[in-house]
């Protein structure tokens, strides 16, 4: 399969995010980058990210020549950032601390479609939207399995269970409850949380240091229109091709849908999906829901008649889903995880 990349138009590389990509090379630290620039940030308003494993490279990804770019796809940004990130090597996180943290903390997964991480829309409005709710919000921005790398399908889900276990390791740090660390994700993403949700312990990596000795559990789990399903009939077409090629066998089809993974002990999870998705079919949601309701998960599943795909919060403004980020902070509540 060809997965090369097409023309990417307009890039941010700003000259701190420049500075992050060197910093990153010579396996600078968080504290360091903290310390030399306190406030700063990447491509204007985004806070400073920080390499989830040691050195920055992922393993697996230390031949893969491709290079971290961010592009601009909206046609206004100055009234309004439409931002992606391609060409990951070295995943990180980006946290969002709020005024006043109540101890919850959340692992948030941008979607993309396994081509791209969104970076507003998916990412940092979430970010800012529940940090303001007291949640220490951390956005993942995770490689992607079609640039090359050694484990290719399985580079997200070492991604996410590496940040799961960071967080924990460092709760104290950022004063974060290690029971109450949760993960989010949006349409791709959702199928690197439905991951993360289900294979938690599967042996992706070589453990890399004491972080590692955490687990990748989720304590409670979000799926905001998530590809969850590699079969044909339902799939997200473009992240199966990127995930697992052009013809995936029946095997490899059944070992990365998330449905299918789901035991008891899967987390509480909290569903979310529009009927009218013409990108990810709901179906997706409804398999996903099945599966935990037959295994005796606690779940709670949101379908709203209109809301298309990728909104986010902006993209459903003055719409019943609208209600989605509220409804998700009360079922977080609802399962003693928030105050």
């Amino acid at each position: 399969m060809d997965r090369t990349r097409p023309n990417l138009g307009p890039i941010y590389d700003t000259g701190f995010h420049a500075f992050v990509k060197r910093a990153f090379a010579a396996g600078v630290v968080w504290a360091v980058l903290v310390t030399v620039l306190p406030g700063a940030a990447v491509a204007d308003d985004l806070p400073t990210p920080f390499p989830i494993w040691p050195g920055g490279v992922g393993p697996g990804s230390e031949g893969v020549t491709v290079q971290e770019t961010m592009v601009e796809r909206s046609a206004d940004p100055a009234a309004r950032h439409d931002r992606y990130t391609v060409g990951i090597t070295r995943p990180h996180l980006s946290l969002y601390r709020p005024a006043h943290p109540n101890g919850t903390a959340l692992l948030v997964m941008p979607g993309g479609g396994y081509l791209r991480v969104v970076v507003d829309k998916e990412g940092d409005e979430i970010g800012r939207r529940l940090s303001a709710a007291g949640v220490t919000v951390f956005v993942l921005t995770y490689r992607l399995p079609g640039d090359g790398h050694v484990h290719a399908a399985d580079v997200p889900l070492q991604d996410a269970q590496r940040a799961m276990r960071l967080i924990r390791a460092r709760a104290a740090e950022w004063g974060v409850d290690p029971h109450k660390v949760g993960a989010m994700g949006l349409s791709a993403g959702g199928h690197v949380a439905g991951s993360l949700g289900t294979r938690y312990d599967a042996p992706v990596y070589t453990p890399q240091d004491a972080a590692d000795r955490f687990s990748a559990r989720p304590d409670f789990l979000a799926l905001i229109y998530p590809v969850v399903s590699m079969d044909p009939a339902i799939a997200h077409r473009g992240s199966r091709a990127q995930l697992l090629g052009d013809n995936p066998t029946p095997a490899q089809d059944a070992a990365y849908s998330t449905d299918l993974a789901v035991t008891a002990q899967t987390p509480p999870t909290f569903l979310l999906h529009a009927d009218d998705d013409p990108a990810v079919p709901v179906e997706n949601s409804l398999r996903f829901y099945a599966a935990l309701h037959s295994a005796k998960v606690p779940v709670e599943l949101h379908i709203f008649q209109k809301g298309g795909h990728g909104f986010g919060i902006r993209g459903v403004t003055g719409l019943p889903a609208a209600a989605w980020p509220d409804l998700y902070i009360a079922w977080v509540r609802g399962l003693g995880m928030m105050p």
